[in-house]
């Protein structure tokens, strides 16, 4: 009776409903990003969930390349797919750094920021003027994070990285896929998306420095080096054995059984056991306490011996191929022991779990219109994160932001326009509004 009565609180604690009622973690707290492309505009992303203002700064025109990326070219509304997530709660704001009227306003908005993010090559914004040691200068207490993949020195500081360059840099590549065969990088952009969040811990870091102390600080950050510090026992297999860690497909060596297999209706089947109850579990549910009791099998220490794990997997797999998954998700419920099928999308979208814990989030945005995107994670009880907007279209929010931020006149803002210092979309997909936008919704006025 206590369990269902948690689970009952749980449930209406972090209902969705009362999601927007509810104030915002980092709601005092304002952002300036200058990013391109994935690592760096996903940083403060974390963050605008929480409720801070991020107010995107992108040349006008063609803005962040972010804005192509989209998978076989397939745009919705003229907007690409990754773009839609990346930006949302953000103000797009196009100035032209070019210009030093364009210069003087972006350090005009550093002042007022509490948190500065950039993924531009080393030194780059310091060579043009507008880089950490100018801005401590006019905003001592600013918080600067430079993200890029291999650091702001060293021998590879000049190279560029993208998420498939920092899979293969940190090793994450070599130790995935199967053996002889390819090394395979994730399916996801994973040193961007990971290294994104763990760069928004270091600013949370950073700000409670600050909060105690005043002071801000520079943060430097390394997309290779990041994806490394996730890689569980590499490093040290590397450093006490003198061997690298090779590939073994879905197979988890620390852990036996875990691996992948098919079942009898044809899905695929993770199964795993990381505790010898548990594997007394599977074994109950195979029919086979023999193995349990085999000392060759009766302990996670035994498992995990290579000609051990083998058999003991070589058993299972055949187990798996004649049962359907129903039915070992059954066993698995009354045996206590971890087996999942392998999801896909139409999974997701159609699993209810996702939908009753408002994971499924539908997005009313004002300008591109409704959309289904995955939720926040993770859920705060008293200051929940929650999407308000999809991306903007670039500059969409300059006006709201000049006005609001730094207090500037329509009249001013309109020459700076018409010199080209500030500006919107250039007339090309992934940078306009849809074709069916009003022209009005989602404009913002102070």
């Amino acid at each position: 009776m206590a369990k269902e009565d948690f689970l009952k609180w749980a449930e209406q604690e972090f209902s969705l409903e009362k999601v927007f009622e509810k104030p915002e973690a980092l709601s005092d707290i304002v952002i300036v990003e200058f990013c391109t492309l994935i690592l760096g505009p996903a940083t403060p992303a974390y963050l605008a969930e929480f409720g801070a203002t991020v107010i995107k700064v992108e040349l006008p025109g063609m803005g962040d390349t972010m804005r192509s990326l989209t998978p076989w070219g397939w745009f919705y509304k003229k907007q690409a797919l990754g773009w839609l997530k990346e930006a949302r709660n953000k103000y797009s704001v196009g100035i032209d750094l070019h210009y030093p009227e364009g210069k003087e306003i972006f350090m005009e908005l550093i002042k007022r920021a509490d948190v500065f993010v950039e993924n531009l090559r080393a030194g780059t914004l310091d060579r043009w003027g507008v880089g950490y040691r100018q801005m401590k200068e006019v905003n001592p207490k600013l918080i600067y994070i430079a993200n890029n993949g291999f650091g702001q020195w060293g021998p590879y500081v000049e190279r560029p990285s993208y998420d498939a360059i920092a899979q293969s840099e940190s090793g994450e590549a070599w130790i995935s896929g199967f053996p002889g065969r390819l090394p395979m990088k994730s399916g996801i952009w994973l040193c961007d998306y990971y290294g994104a969040l763990k760069a928004a811990v270091g600013i949370l870091a950073a700000l409670h420095y600050r909060d105690r102390t005043g002071k801000g600080q520079y943060i430097e950050f390394s997309q290779a080096e990041n994806i490394m510090r996730a890689m569980d026992w590499t490093w040290l297999y590397q450093h006490l054995t003198g061997k690298p860690r090779e590939r073994y497909g879905n197979r988890d060596v620390a852990i036996c059984p875990s691996d992948i297999f098919r079942s009898k209706d044809g899905e695929f089947v993770a199964i795993a056991c990381a505790t010898d109850e548990q594997f007394v579990g599977l074994c109950k549910a195979m029919k086979r306490m023999d193995l349990a009791e085999n000392p060759r099998f009766a302990t996670h220490l035994e498992r995990l011996k290579e000609e051990n794990a083998t058999e003991l997997l070589s058993i299972i797999k055949e187990w798996v191929s004649q049962n359907i998954w129903p039915e070992i998700d059954r066993l698995a419920q009354k045996y206590g022991f971890g087996a999942e099928k392998v999801h896909n999308g139409r999974d997701h979208f159609t699993d209810p779990h996702f939908e009753i814990r408002g994971f499924k989030w539908r997005v009313h945005d004002p300008v591109i219109g409704e959309l289904v995107e995955e939720g926040i994670a993770p859920k705060l009880s008293k200051t929940p994160g929650r999407i308000k907007w999809a991306g903007r279209p670039v500059g969409f929010d300059t006006y709201f932001v000049l006005t609001k931020f730094l207090g500037m006149k329509w009249e001013e803002i309109q020459e700076l326009e018409k010199k080209g210092v500030i500006g919107k979309w250039s007339d090309m997909i992934g940078r306009t509004p849809p074709d069916d936008w009003d022209g009005k919704s989602g404009v913002i006025y102070p």
